[in-house]
């Protein structure tokens, strides 16, 4: 008798289990790695530098996997990708069992496993496209952000409690199981061929052709074109929040790493409870005001109060509510490009898409620090200075003050882009401006 592979949504439930699994490897050996880089360094760039490897080349080759990932059968691509983190995860492993691990091995393996990142994502994104029902486009990426934050609160917990007991080549171990078991999962389970669109068929050519089609794609279309204005602003003003929570608590704490972890973890519980309410509701059926009104939410609430000089229970408080929303804007962003770009154009089209929405990250990496230390900390530090006299009664004026308002200021703008996006009707009505890619209308035009 023939073996039943899982299909369509219980595919996908299948597949985003498999990924919980993977993601909670990931993390156990991120953390894990990042304790013995700290101890063998001691520098905060270093450890920089190591996420800096691994999302360079995913954001650099974005456009080429994109194209590919469109030519490719989508599973294997997510099976690949998901081999080649595992590989480097195992050539870590030989190192570090061998006595022969140096940072710069973090650097290589990261960079390598990054260039196979560009094209999972795609790759997943136009499977659940077409595994999905369109009205459970939301449910599903709310339900992938829950992977990502349940990782986030369950792997630094676990390695935590096992680095000392096992050790950190064991830890890397079960990372490495926990990519097979995501493998074979794949492998078992069933994704519907993406069917082709006179658009597709229209627009196919050479790889650099491809490469390049996604950004005349979004730039023919006002409404995707402002979303990802939106999610190009947002995220600079996001990145420079995320680097410097970090070091701005730990210096207002006396460097209490505990507490830094406490606050931090409550910040993945609202990311968690988000992602549940999201695949439990499903989002706002005007997917655009998740959008608009998360980024508005997460800079308000979260970001300002988290630079407010008001204590831990506030910080955390800040945290929960910036993480909550994140779900909910995310999932909603991915509801519409999902809907409105035909399934065999969404490698080409997303890839481009995340480009513009994630470059400012690494700019955010590199202008926070130089920020924080010669221009606002400073400042804060100097009764006499203007920023000092404006703003030292909201953020302090010790060691991390300079921060805080880095933070505030960027709270501030990412509400603003919030609002502009509203008065543009553009973007306010993306929803019923552009016609989804299976409506019986025109594809490829859009009113105006």
């Amino acid at each position: 008798m023939p073996i039943q592979r899982p299909k369509s949504f219980l595919a996908f439930v299948f597949i985003w289990f498999g990924q919980v699994i993977s993601l909670i490897g990931t993390s156990l050996s991120a953390f894990a790695l990042t304790i013995w880089a700290w101890e063998l360094t001691g520098s905060a760039t270093a450890l920089a530098l190591v996420v800096f490897f691994n999302f360079g080349p995913t954001v650099i080759f974005s456009p080429i996997a994109g194209a590919l990932v469109d030519r490719w059968d989508k599973k294997w691509v997510m099976m690949v990708s998901d081999l080649a983190s595992g590989l480097a995860t195992i050539l870590i492993f030989f190192l570090y069992t061998s006595g022969n691990l140096q940072i710069w091995h973090l650097y290589a393996a990261g960079a390598f496993s990054g260039l196979f990142q560009a094209f999972q994502w795609p790759a997943y994104s136009t499977a659940i496209t077409v595994m999905v029902p369109k009205a459970q486009y939301g449910r599903a990426a709310a339900m992938m952000s829950l992977a990502d934050w349940g990782s986030g609160i369950f792997g630094p917990v676990l390695a935590g409690a096992l680095i000392g007991v096992i050790g950190i080549g064991n830890i890397l171990l079960i990372d490495i199981t926990t990519f097979v078991v995501a493998i074979l999962i794949l492998l078992v389970s069933v994704i519907p061929k993406v069917p082709k669109s006179e658009e597709g068929l229209k627009n196919s050519g050479s790889i650099w052709q491809e490469s390049l089609f996604g950004f005349k794609y979004i730039w023919k279309r006002p409404s995707l074109l402002g979303l990802q204005i939106m999610f190009f602003a947002g995220n600079l003003m996001g990145s420079l929040t995320n680097t410097l929570i970090a070091p701005m608590i730990l210096g207002r704490t006396g460097n209490n790493a505990q507490l830094l972890g406490l606050v931090q973890s409550v910040g993945s519980a609202g990311g968690v409870v988000g992602a549940l309410l999201i695949s439990v509701w499903g989002g706002p059926k005007r997917r655009v005001n998740g959008v608009i009104f998360g980024w508005l939410f997460a800079g308000l609430l979260g970001q300002i109060f988290y630079g407010t000089n008001l204590g831990l229970p506030v910080w955390m408080a800040a945290a929960f509510i910036y993480n909550f929303f994140f779900p909910l804007l995310n999932s909603s962003n991915q509801a519409i490009w999902q809907s409105k770009v035909p399934p065999d154009l969404q490698g080409r089209v997303f890839s481009i898409r995340r480009l513009i929405a994630q470059i400012t990250v690494p700019i955010a990496m590199l202008a926070a620090g130089p920020l924080a230390d010669f221009v606002f900390e400073p400042a804060l530090k100097n009764p006499l200075s203007n920023l000092s006299s404006a703003f030292g009664w909201l953020v302090g004026s010790g060691i991390g003050s300079g921060m805080a308002l880095i933070v505030i200021f960027s709270g501030i703008g990412m509400a603003s882009i919030s609002l502009v996006a509203w008065l543009v009707p553009q973007i306010r009505n993306v929803d019923t401006i552009l016609p989804d890619y299976d409506a019986e209308l025109k594809s490829g035009t859009e009113s105006s």
